[in-house]
């Protein structure tokens, strides 16, 4: 394909990408030649935007007749070939779960096992704005107001640290499709203002600059910060046409193995596939499916199964379905998995226009083959919304953030240090294979220890101690085998010990009994090196 024909083509779906990195140069340096395979991991990210109606995406079926009361008019009937469909059936009462029907797609992933589903997500303090919430998202806050403001993303913090500034490649480590604004999304700490993009005004250029710097460089940079910016800029302009010559290039080599729907989200996903199968290197991938914000016709009255919200499930459903076949017909499976999420759910109660309102907690999908598939969590409590919480279900079961730290560590390798980056601290699950989430992806891919990196990309610190300040336990996790562990106060009194653990990386530690107060904690590893570390009981 000639590459003005790529562009035009690349225009209808819109798309920004992110700095290249050489990988291969970075690991050469750092010692971990060994872990190279990590290098091929794909995270596709999918954007549901205006918030999804979780209550509708999954219905809590031991709960029926109570949901059917908080949505008399939308309810999705319990039986017949309109009805909801039942997940599974090994689950406990309590926890079956009847799929939209919609959501055909999903059940067969399900039942092939590849998909997870994790319930009950959101954040502290939900703002039930769209643009603050979904800002609140991509750069990893919360309504807190310590986290309410943060400028920049999550990924960008993330590609950062973890993948340095290095610009010698030819190849962008992230891409964005689906919109032609620059997400948050990908704005990291040191380059807040720049992006590059696919869109119509720039085919001939190929990308765009926030800041209005396309075409032709400034005459005139100034001796300043703001400068060296703008030399960065025009660095990553000089290598523009080696981005364009790979995409092109992976756009052409690359096929597709299964037929997508004529919809918008199957044919991002669609050109995903391609990019992967024509051996782009690019490591994150955003995708968008616009249109949740269901405040009115949600449903088509008298007939629950239609409606603007069953038109986007299954938009998203022969979506994923068709990708996830894709990959895995082309041998790339292995290697790439997506999540979808949601700027916040829907109220449980139903409005008066065939919808429903703003909400907070709404459910997480995983897919791909490395997934330990099933369900995280337990239905949603519907005895828990009344007229005092304005009809919400409010119960966190997990912090979004707690799901990505999941990404990052396990699926990327991000060493502690690299995620309080990424996620800053206020993530509320920084620390080694964080028990909540561990059993997200299947053990023989979880990135082995001795692979993760720090910021300074050399292999991650050997104990880990968390969380920390503590409260009524500290989880001690070692790179390798522990024979015994001490904890001292700071007037040297020995107030716990642990020995000959031959057999254990992990030790979790209960501390009810302390006061509140720092102690020292030391780890003797099976080759005799010792480790000393404060903690923090509060």
């Amino acid at each position: 394909m000639e590459r003005r024909k790529f562009i035009k083509l690349s225009s209808t779906i819109g798309a920004s990408c992110l700095l290249p990195i050489d990988i291969f140069g970075m690991l050469q340096k750092t010692g971990l030649e060994n872990c190279l395979e990590f290098s091929n991991r794909k995270l596709v990210l999918i954007q549901l935007a205006g918030a999804n109606d979780g209550l509708n995406t999954l219905v809590p079926i031991n709960q029926y007749d109570t949901y059917a009361n908080l949505r008399p008019t939308i309810k999705l009937n319990n039986s017949g070939s309109n009805g909801i469909i039942p997940l599974d059936n090994t689950l406990s009462i309590e926890n079956q779960i009847g799929l939209h029907p919609s959501l055909t797609g999903f059940k067969e992933l399900y039942e092939n096992g590849f998909l997870k589903i994790i319930q009950g997500v959101g954040y502290p303090n939900t703002n039930k704005s769209h643009f603050k919430s979904t800002d609140l998202w991509l750069s990893g806050g919360d309504g807190n107001t310590e986290n309410f403001s943060i400028e920049n993303g999550w990924i960008g913090r993330f590609i950062e640290k973890y993948y340095a500034s290095t610009l010698n490649s030819n190849y962008p480590i992230g891409i964005q499709m689906g919109s032609g604004n620059d997400s948050i999304l990908f704005h990291g700490n040191e380059f807040k203002n720049l992006s590059i993009s696919i869109n119509n005004k720039d085919s001939e250029n190929y990308y765009s600059v926030v800041s209005g710097l396309s075409g032709n460089p400034p005459d005139y940079i100034p001796d300043s910060e703001y400068g060296e910016k703008i030399n960065h800029i025009l660095s990553v302009d000089n290598s523009i046409n080696s981005y364009s010559q790979a995409i092109i290039d992976a756009f052409n080599n690359g096929h597709n193995s299964v037929s997508y729907a004529d919809n918008d989200l199957s044919n991002q996903l669609k050109t995903v596939a391609k990019f992967i199968s024509g051996g782009l290197k690019t490591n994150i991938y955003l995708v968008t499916l616009p249109g949740f914000d269901t405040h009115e016709y949600q449903v088509v009255s008298d007939e629950s199964h239609l409606g603007d919200h069953a038109s986007l499930l299954n938009e998203l459903s022969t979506a994923v379905n068709s990708f996830i076949k894709d990959i895995n017909n082309q041998g790339f499976i292995n290697d790439v998995i997506a999540v979808t999420f949601s700027e916040f759910g829907r109220k449980a109660k139903e409005n008066s226009n065939f919808g429903t309102d703003h909400g907070e907690v709404a459910p997480m999908f995983v897919f791909g083959k490395s997934i330990k598939p099933g369900i995280i969590g337990t239905n949603v409590n519907l005895n828990e919304p009344n007229e005092e919480n304005n009809f919400q279900l409010k119960t966190i079961q997990f912090d979004y953030r707690n799901i990505f730290s999941a990404v990052l560590q396990d699926w990327f390798g991000s060493g502690n240090s690299i995620l309080d980056m990424s996620l800053y601290d206020n993530h509320l699950m920084s620390g080694f294979k964080n028990t909540i989430t561990k059993n997200i992806f299947k053990d023989e891919v979880i990135v082995p220890f001795n692979c993760y990196k720090n910021i300074d990309n050399s292999v991650i610190e050997k104990i880990i101690l968390f969380p920390n300040p503590c409260e009524t336990y500290i989880t001690v996790t070692s790179y390798e085998k522990m024979v015994s562990i001490y904890i001292f106060s700071m007037d040297g009194r020995l107030v716990y010990q642990k020995l000959f653990l031959q057999n254990l990386y992990q030790e979790t530690i209960y501390l009810e009994s302390l006061q509140t107060n720092t102690y020292i904690v030391i780890v003797e590893l099976i080759n005799k090196e010792k480790f000393q570390k404060k903690i923090i009981k509060v």
